[in-house]
């Protein structure tokens, strides 16, 4: 990371108050009340800039450029690995007022938003034309679209629709050098050299800011049926998703599976009851599309039915109406819910290939109990496309010896088996060791002279991605 000149946040909001019509600056005093999001070093900087247009971000870039100031692109804050962690020095450029949607082609079935535009508020717009998102999010509330890009986020629908950068046909960025990149293409099929938005997808701000992006919809699918499942193991759920993803008059539109600590500790606090549930299962939320509600309830019912005994399913519950439905996603999408019992657990967004999924969790829990007395872990996640979440039983931050074994126990094997130790959630700051153990040296050095051809001088998200 090369080192800048140091400007004060004061010195810095004054330099930049009148630098373009188009750009509001917070300082010190306006970021005071704010909260933060997920990490409470996003608003160290101490002073945003909040572009209304392509130009007064690339105004700011430009100046920040000639000044050799850092900046830190931010979203909404949702980020879990510290991607927008700032400190004195930079400036925040925040996409919270490119919060327009340009426009929906609803015939064509694409979407031309700015970055600030949150997932639930593109969803609410959609749906007054029939359609919606092809990616979902717990988080939709607050994550951006420019965010989702800069993460290649992926979610709920991952399994079927692919992750962010399959939505994508085109996008606009500022490049660190101030200079626009337009690329807003509205087509599937482009054969026209490198594809060189990818670039800035998955990028985590290191190579630009998104501006403006187009991206794939489809129609949605309101009716609605889902199902709460004792499942003994992935392969079981696993069973279950592949036959429902076959039906021919159904559509699976999530298979989201929860680890027995997860679900028994989430229920506890929640007073869900699971007095259905045999044993010691595991649970596997399942939820279908059909051409009314009362139809895909009756024909998951008959389809559970079926391969009851083929999948060894230990109980199950279907929901009987929307607001049990919802309960039962609560049980999933809450997850926060151990951080009270374990202030600031360590967490890891992990993928494996989904018939690893069994061996890899029997063998992370039992490296686990080796390390400590009780160390266990909450697992849970997006069963049908191998992506797990772990949250580690124990509050954080963890000693360094032991946050190293604990990372050598969730990473083992990852990479050998064609996974990926971030599967979601990007690199930032938190995984920046995990990066240079993981990832092909030959793919870091190329990334790193990327890097240094469009920001030689570090000056976009120093110290992330690594950089």
């Amino acid at each position: 990371m090369s080192s800048h000149p140091t400007l004060s946040p004061l010195d810095l909001a004054s330099a930049l108050h009148d630098l373009h019509p188009d750009l509001r600056i917070l300082g010190p005093d306006a970021l005071a009340g704010r909260h933060p999001g997920e990490d409470p070093a996003n608003f160290n900087a101490g002073v945003m800039a909040q572009p209304v247009s392509t130009e007064a971000a690339a105004a700011l870039i430009s100046w920040c450029r000639a000044n050799h100031v850092a900046i830190v692109p931010q979203g909404g804050l949702s980020g879990l690995v510290g991607g927008g962690a700032s400190r004195a020095g930079e400036v925040l450029l925040s996409t919270a007022r490119l919060n327009r949607i340009l426009a929906i082609h609803a015939d064509e079935e694409t979407v031309e938003v700015e970055a600030g535009v949150t997932l639930e508020a593109l969803q609410a717009a959609l749906a007054t034309y029939g359609l919606t998102t092809g990616i979902d999010l717990g988080s939709r509330g607050s994550a951006t679209i420019g965010g989702m890009v800069s993460t290649n986020a992926g979610g709920i629908l991952a399994f079927r629709n692919g992750v962010m950068r399959h939505q994508i046909l085109g996008l606009e960025a500022v490049l660190p050098s101030g200079e626009i990149f337009g690329d807003m293409t509205r087509v599937v099929k482009v054969s026209a050299g490198p594809d060189l938005k990818q670039l800035l997808i998955g990028g985590e701000g290191a190579f630009g800011l998104v501006t403006r992006v187009v991206m794939k919809v489809e129609p949605v699918r309101p009716h609605r049926a889902v199902a709460l499942l004792g499942v003994e193991n992935a392969a079981s759920a696993l069973t279950v998703a592949a036959r429902l993803r076959r039906h021919p008059r159904l559509l699976l539109e999530a298979a989201e599976m929860m680890w027995p600590r997860y679900v028994r500790d989430h229920a506890t606090l929640k007073g869900f009851d699971l007095s259905w549930l045999d044993g010691d299962a595991a649970v596997l939320l399942v939820e279908v599309s059909g051409e009314s509600a009362e139809f895909a309830r009756a024909l998951l019912e008959e389809d559970l039915a079926a391969l009851w005994d083929d999948a060894g399913l230990k109980g199950g519950i279907v929901a009987q109406s929307s607001d049990q439905a919802r309960r039962f996603w609560d049980l999933r999408e809450e997850s926060g819910f151990y951080f009270a019992a374990f202030p600031n657990a360590p967490s890891f967004d992990v993928s494996m290939p989904p018939s690893a999924l069994d061996d890899y969790v029997a063998g992370l829990l039992a490296t686990l109990a080796t390390i400590g007395t009780g160390f266990d872990a909450y697992v849970y996640g997006h069963i049908a496309d191998g992506n797990l979440h772990v949250a580690i039983a124990a509050p954080g931050p963890l000693p360094p010896d032991l946050k190293e074994l604990v990372e050598t126990a969730v990473y083992a094997g990852i990479t050998a088996a064609g996974g990926s130790f971030s599967a979601e959630h990007g690199v930032g700051l938190d995984k920046r060791a995990a990066y240079l153990a993981h990832v092909d040296p030959v793919k870091q050095t190329l990334s790193r002279e990327i890097k240094a051809l469009l920001d030689p001088d570090t000056l976009f998200n120093p110290g992330k991605v690594p950089f």
